[in-house]
């Protein structure tokens, strides 16, 4: 059953209310667990693996959020949402929000700086949110 607040997202127009989509959720989880893979490889640049965590990242909420039948054109509706679709504490919704925000810097200013220490705690993130979001699959 989806949360109050997620409806109340919805009749804002932050998300939209979709019919959920068994094999459209396996294929985000796919790509999740495909882009984690590809931020674990050393050979990659560091903005490349960061930007892998973070799509592992993305493509995992938001089969959460699909899940729950909504979907968002907004990546950080998808990030804040995991409070409501997961559960997630917002101290770690919170760290894939900063981790949105440079992605945005690099993408709009073309300007990246991360250490190392952000792309091992984004692929930890990652595997928790994809584990996260197994469970809620397999539990309904």
């Amino acid at each position: 059953m989806p949360s109050e607040a997620l409806s109340n997202l919805a009749k804002i127009g932050k998300i939209k209310a979709e019919p959920m989509n068994r094999a459209e959720v396996d294929r985000m989880l796919v790509m999740a667990r495909k882009r984690l893979e590809d931020a674990s490889f050393l050979q990659i640049s560091q903005e490349g693996r960061f930007t892998s965590a973070y799509n592992a990242i993305h493509a995992a909420a938001l089969a959460a959020l699909r899940w729950h039948g909504y979907r968002s054109e907004n990546r950080y509706i998808v990030f804040q949402s995991l409070g409501n679709t997961l559960d997630w504490p917002a101290n770690k919704w919170r760290v894939l929000d900063a981790a949105h925000q440079k992605r945005n810097l690099a993408e709009y200013e073309g300007f990246l700086e991360i250490e190392e220490s952000t792309i091992a705690e984004l692929q930890r993130l990652a595997n928790e949110l994809i584990a996260d979001v197994e469970k809620l699959v397999t539990s309904s």
